[in-house]
């Protein structure tokens, strides 16, 4: 399975946790934190990993399911999400770690002329500071969080926009990511994907998203779109 015409790629959009950067340990001291100080049951990493994906509020909505065995209300959640907000601010780099050959990979994209961006439902204020943190940010010319637009991935909507921003035809840019959300949103997008087989994708393969292609390591990108 390979992507259609790779020598019309003009940019790559990836995703951030579970693409380029696993934070889940970081995520889980948060939403524990959180937990705890609502004197609410605490999860585990393992959870927490199948939580991941639909940004923070959906994050920390399906931990207080989990904590309270109960639905939890618009308005509850609201309450409770600045008190998550900072306990992962406290936590943001403290266990997050890069994949393997992310760094060789970007530069390689990055020397090699293809425009890269971040499409990730993490939202922007923590987004800016983790690629910061990392190394990253010169590689990026464009960042959009979960909340940078009125919607968030599997929405197309930020892949339209940033193919607008850049003047994109749907045959000159590619997603990457671990999530079926990416994948989905790619379709929407009309635009080509590649699959990462090392992330969260809720415990799912993500080959059944049917993405363009399945890639087990992030360096297996490059002879795909290079």
């Amino acid at each position: 399975m390979v992507l259609a015409d790779v020598s019309k790629v003009k940019a790559v959009a990836f995703d951030l946790d579970g693409t380029l950067v696993d934070s889940a340990l970081d995520l889980t001291v948060a939403v524990q934190d959180c937990l705890s100080e609502l004197g609410l049951p605490l999860c585990s990493e393992e959870q927490v990993r199948l939580w991941i994906g639909n940004g923070a509020e959906v994050l920390m909505h399906r931990a207080l399911m989990f904590a309270t065995s109960a639905d939890v209300e618009e308005t509850r959640l609201a309450e409770v999400m600045p008190r998550f907000k900072w306990h992962y601010q406290q936590n943001l780099q403290k266990h997050s770690r890069l994949y393997a050959g992310v760094l060789a990979v970007l530069g390689r994209l990055h020397d090699s002329g293809i425009r890269l961006a971040i499409v990730t439902n993490k939202p922007y204020a923590f987004t800016v500071p983790l690629l910061a943190g990392f190394g990253l940010s010169a590689f990026f010319s464009l960042v959009l969080g979960g909340d940078s637009l009125d919607k968030m991935k599997p929405d197309p909507q930020p892949l339209l926009h940033l193919m607008h921003e850049w003047g994109l035809k749907e045959d000159e840019i590619i997603m990457v990511g671990d999530s079926k959300n990416d994948i989905l949103a790619a379709k929407a997008a009309g635009i080509g994907s590649i699959g990462l087989t090392y992330g969260y994708n809720y415990g799912e393969d993500i080959a059944l998203s049917c993405p363009n292609a399945v890639c087990h390591q992030l360096n297996d990108i490059l002879p795909l779109i290079l």
